[in-house]
């Protein structure tokens, strides 16, 4: 995604897992094989593990950048497969038209790792659970939320 800040044109990098759950984010300059393989480098390390399947655009960094940390993981790119990731772009898109524009680069990216953290602990898969169970992870989360709130 794109993200203009201080008129100058910014790349958004997001990795949502096969659930929807937001991984991570990060703001970059650009959009070469650099910056892909930092992505990929941070996620790695955060997540502790590689993954068996990598979906993502149609952008040929991803490849070599792959490539260059030596990931063996299937590599699907083709239409469609990356909704999750574009959809999750929705919350920072809003911020954009209602023109609470990003103030510099280092902004950005601490309030969407924020968002991110926020949004995955109210995001449920509705179509997975019952009515009832969906009530009952909102109040968690909700307790949650609160008792993170009244922490800080």
């Amino acid at each position: 995604m794109v993200v203009r800040i201080g008129g100058k044109r910014l790349y958004l990098w997001r990795a949502v897992d096969d659930e929807g759950e937001v991984l991570d984010v990060l703001v970059q300059r650009r959009r070469d094989k650099a910056a892909a393989r930092k992505l990929m480098r941070k996620l790695l390390k955060k997540q502790g593990f590689a993954p068996k399947a990598i979906v993502t655009d149609k952008l040929r960094s991803y490849s070599s950048a792959f490539r260059d940390i030596g990931l063996s993981a299937r590599h699907e790119q083709g239409l469609r497969q990356n909704n999750r990731a574009e959809n999750s772009h929705l919350p920072v898109r809003r911020r954009e038209r209602k023109l609470q524009r990003f103030k510099s680069p280092g902004s950005a990216q601490r309030f969407l790792s924020a968002h991110a953290a926020v949004y995955n602990t109210f995001n449920l898969q509705r179509h997975l659970i019952s009515r009832r169970t969906l009530r009952t992870f909102r109040n968690e989360a909700a307790e949650q939320w609160n008792a993170a709130v009244a922490a800080a």
